[in-house]
């Protein structure tokens, strides 16, 4: 069996798990760079805006990856 159909996104921006801090955050990549922290969703469109990057939608895949949660997870568990 192939696997040709299968597509795996490789979004420019990845958002990684909540940090503990005050307050907490989330460390935001670009194009596999590390950009900044992120305490809000804000902070992730300002990021992806300072690079050019017009997000329409925080929940597709193909731009935005988020891990440990999801774009309204903001605290640690």
């Amino acid at each position: 069996m192939t696997e040709a159909g299968l597509h795996i996104s490789r979004p420019r921006i990845l958002v990684l798990s909540v940090q503990p801090g005050n307050p907490p955050f989330r460390v935001v990549e670009i194009d596999g760079e590390v950009v900044g922290e992120a305490k809000a969703i804000t902070d992730v469109l300002e990021a992806a805006a300072a690079f050019g990057i017009r997000v329409h939608d925080l929940d597709d895949p193909d731009v935005v990856r988020w891990v440990g949660g999801d774009k309204f997870t903001w605290t640690v568990h």
